[in-house]
């Protein structure tokens, strides 16, 4: 079963985005989704001391669709699919907002990391009560609920 996608954020395509050919540079694309993400997280679990604490990526892949021209409207959708004791499960679409298509698809694994102490971090259960509150669905297996 196929989850919505509650946090979307709309996107703006800049001159430097678009190559040779006229369309987006695959490169661009992780900045969208760093730009997505980014908003979730400030949106969906406030109060966190980005000063202590980072999200950092261990392992990204991106599926590219079909391309975007240079004044299509677009935007990035995110969601958790699953959470783990330290890591998480983040999905990204980039997708064309007049028509619906999907652009490209990404899926990134990502830890919890303390800056001071210069390792991953266990996720604190008011991150995953506030993101499962937000997604309206459970995302750990019963092994990992604290």
């Amino acid at each position: 079963m196929e989850t919505e996608f509650h946090h979307i954020l709309p996107l703006q395509i800049r001159f430097n985005d678009v190559d040779k050919f006229g369309h987006v540079n695959n490169s661009v694309y992780f900045q969208f989704y760093d730009t997505a993400k980014t908003d979730y997280f400030a949106k969906v679990c406030e109060g966190v001391d980005w000063e202590q604490t980072a999200i950092v990526v261990v392992h990204i892949e991106a599926e590219f669709q079909s391309e975007i021209k240079a004044g299509s409207h677009i935007a990035a959708r995110t969601r958790i699919s699953h959470i783990g004791h330290k890591s998480f499960q983040l999905e990204q679409d980039v997708i064309d907002t007049d028509t619906k298509e999907v652009k490209c698809h990404c899926t990134s694994v990502m830890v919890l990391f303390d800056l001071a102490q210069h390792q991953s971090i266990l996720l604190p259960e008011l991150w995953v009560n506030d993101i499962e509150r937000f997604e309206g669905r459970c995302l750990r297996d019963a092994d990992e609920k604290a």
